[in-house]
């Protein structure tokens, strides 16, 4: 039926430029003898081409030439605007009609007219949060689709917040205020704790490294993390439990790990930390491969 509201414009309407191509996209939409179509401003832009302004200014004049006809108490979905092309549907009713009998005057849709539903168009609900006069509703999710939507088809609009959770069952995150966020920090800020020092006397790491070993061995750790990303102190404390883990005991056929180039021991007391990751640094290119 779109075909015999196309052909329609095409012949007889007087309608030129933008507001025929608005009115040839609006009869391709019909989908039987009476003449209805729904459409939104969005979906005419699109199919013409044309801007939100032109569109608006070519409706306008449509129906002020009584070529288009809104059906106030009708909607589409999503609240689509519902049209009638009145002139078209006088013209197809009376097509097959016998000639010299009386001609039929097609009655314009409205709410008590059946067979609308099937098309997806409906009664207009009267809703407090209805869109004010002039303000475009949402497109259908395909509104290219020449086809009219079918009867109890199509994704109905979901009522609720904007900020409500798409799975109830999805727990909110971020319960508590930013004040309580994890800190990030740079490794050569971190300081031990008491969970992670027992952790290393706990594993026996402590015994076997010694308070010197295992000294040393932070240093170096420090040295080789100082260009990360800062992190969390969880992070960084699992991560150092692991390097701990894989350190080597000290031995004499090893360099000390707070040794310089040379062999010459660095003072284990009255160094800064700055001083004590230098010469961590400058240890751990001493070490052999693979002794890390």
């Amino acid at each position: 039926m779109s075909k015999d509201a196309r052909e329609w414009v095409w012949e007889n309407s007087a309608s030129k430029g933008n507001a025929r191509l608005v009115m040839l996209s609006i009869a391709d939409r019909v989908a039987d003898e009476k003449c209805v179509a729904y459409a939104t401003v969005p979906s005419l832009m699109e199919r013409t081409g044309a801007s939100r302004s032109t569109v608006r200014d070519a409706l306008d004049q449509l129906v002020r030439s009584g070529e288009l006809e809104e059906a106030d108490d009708l909607q589409g979905p999503y609240r689509a605007t519902v049209y009638w092309l009145p002139q078209a549907a006088h013209l197809i009713a009376n097509a097959s009609r016998p000639e010299g009998t009386p001609t039929v005057e097609p009655k314009k849709p409205d709410r008590n007219t059946p067979g609308l539903r099937r098309y997806g168009i409906r009664p207009r609900r009267e809703l407090g949060s209805s869109l004010s006069k002039g303000q475009d509703p949402a497109p259908p999710a395909n509104d290219t689709d020449r086809n009219p939507t079918p009867s109890r088809a199509g994704i109905r609009p979901v009522e609720g917040p904007e900020s409500a959770p798409q799975n109830r069952s999805e727990p909110k995150v971020n319960r508590s205020s930013s004040s309580s966020a994890a800190t990030l920090t740079s490794a050569t800020d971190w300081e031990i704790d008491d969970e992670t020092r027992s952790w290393a006397q706990q594993q026996g790491h402590l015994a076997r490294l010694g308070e010197h070993g295992l000294r040393a061995a932070d240093a170096k750790w420090r040295s080789y993390r100082a260009a990360w990303k800062p992190r969390t102190a969880a992070a960084w404390a699992a991560d150092w439990r692991a390097w701990i883990a894989r350190e080597h005991s000290p031995a004499s056929s090893r360099p000390n790990l707070y040794a310089l180039p040379g062999g010459t021991p660095a003072p284990t007391v009255g160094m800064t930390r700055a001083e004590a990751h230098t010469a961590a640094l400058l240890a751990a290119l001493e070490d052999p491969p693979g002794t890390e």
